[in-house]
């Protein structure tokens, strides 16, 4: 029998019946292979050969001689692909592979994830096809070409609001009807269970590295840790490890042109208690509860949901949330890139802009911040461009 998947009240199982068997295989799969022997070893030896961990933590002195705070990086942006997405890839792949799945197929917003899905599906042999809202498809291109090359078939998504949104319903279906061979590897949190729990699990090597470095650097915990959230896996990765501690979380949300003009992507700041994707989170909706769309400078964050574990934390005051401007993200972008030659993806990027509002609060001179560098800039040089009225 499935579990119900429940963090507090939130998360759960809210998929057409059709959907169950594969949910329940896929939760008995995992509980089966998580700590088994033989599939530890290979993710681990997959994780470290391949993707490149362990990540450095980086001890950025120019800014936090800048800001005024002692600055950590956990540079998730120095991983094969460009991002921590790589992680949970190559464990739900390797997932797949030991149940017999020759076939994946994933959704992606900003690209990382499909990214990092045909990177895994070519390096274990498997069919992979992505899907992309037609307007993430235009934006970022490079990231197409990226898939394209490695193998994958890149299926645009043109209803909708033509994002992330739309592309995960139109692999919803694609599942239902393939499930006897096809994986969905779903690149965040959210989702029906198990998904949350495994997502967080395949990530959570992100934390538990920045738990010991931290403790070897500093000889104890940091006082913060700041990162990004759109769906809120890279975020859960590095709060895993210390949500028992009394360190402050701070998730570092899409806001947008601003909450109050309605064009942002802040689910937990401005949603309300609502069901996509299958599972009982914080969502973005209007009245009728009709899924509102999100907006975002940066596509991996343009989501009008998050992950259900997220709005239990913030529910029960174990974390906050805070909706970051595009300007202040384009203004984050920058302040990285100057002061320390390190260009985040935008999605990051919004967890610098953090970091400059917290420290230029004065009761938090001097203390000691995590930020989670989620993923490099690359593949939005040309959208800073056209933000900065350059050409690219």
């Amino acid at each position: 029998m499935i579990m119900d998947g429940k963090f507090g009240k939130f998360g759960g199982i809210f998929v057409p019946e059709l959907l169950i068997p594969a949910l329940e295989e896929l939760e008995s799969a995992f509980l089966r292979y998580r700590d088994d022997r033989g599939f530890v070893s290979d993710l681990e030896y997959y994780l470290k050969e391949y993707a490149g961990r362990p990540t450095g933590l980086y001890h950025a002195r120019n800014l936090s001689e800048k800001l005024g705070c002692r600055v950590y990086l956990k540079r998730e942006d120095m991983l094969h692909t460009g991002a921590h997405k790589i992680n949970n890839t190559i464990g739900q792949a390797l997932l797949a592979g030991y149940m017999g799945k020759e076939r994946l197929i994933a959704e992606t917003g900003a690209g990382q994830h499909g990214i990092a899905t045909a990177a895994a599906g070519a390096l274990l042999g498997m069919e992979v096809d992505v899907y992309m809202g037609t307007e993430d498809v235009e934006r970022q291109k490079l990231n197409v070409l990226r898939m394209e090359v490695s193998g994958a078939r890149v299926i645009p998504v043109d209803s909708g609001s033509r994002t992330l949104k739309d592309a995960i319903n139109q692999a919803m279906r694609d599942w239902i009807s393939t499930v006897e061979n096809t994986h969905y590897l779903i690149g965040s949190t959210m989702g029906p269970h198990p998904y949350p729990t495994m997502v967080k699990h395949f990530q959570s090597v992100i934390g538990r590295e920045a738990r010991e470095q931290i403790l070897e650097l500093e000889g104890e915990l940091p006082d913060t840790v700041i990162a990004c959230v759109g769906g809120g896996s890279n975020a859960m990765g590095i709060f895993s490890a210390f949500i028992d501690d009394d360190v402050e979380l701070i998730g570092a949300e899409g806001g947008g042109h601003g909450i109050e003009s309605g064009n942002h992507g802040a689910t937990l700041s401005a949603g309300s208690e609502g069901i996509l994707h299958g599972s009982l989170s914080y969502v973005l909706q209007d009245g009728d509860g009709q899924i509102s769309e999100a907006h975002s400078v940066s596509a991996g964050l343009d989501y009008p949901g998050v992950g259900p574990e997220h709005s239990h934390l913030m529910e029960t005051g174990r974390a906050r949330y805070e909706p970051i401007l595009d300007d202040e993200a384009l203004r984050g972008f920058k302040l990285l890139s100057k002061y320390e030659g390190i260009i985040p993806a935008l999605e990051s990027a919004h967890a610098i802009a953090c970091l400059e509002k917290y420290a230029a609060k004065p009761e938090n001179k001097g203390k000691t911040v995590i930020v989670n560098l989620s993923g490099r800039g690359d593949k939005d040089m040309s959208i800073v461009a056209g933000l900065m009225g350059v050409a690219p």
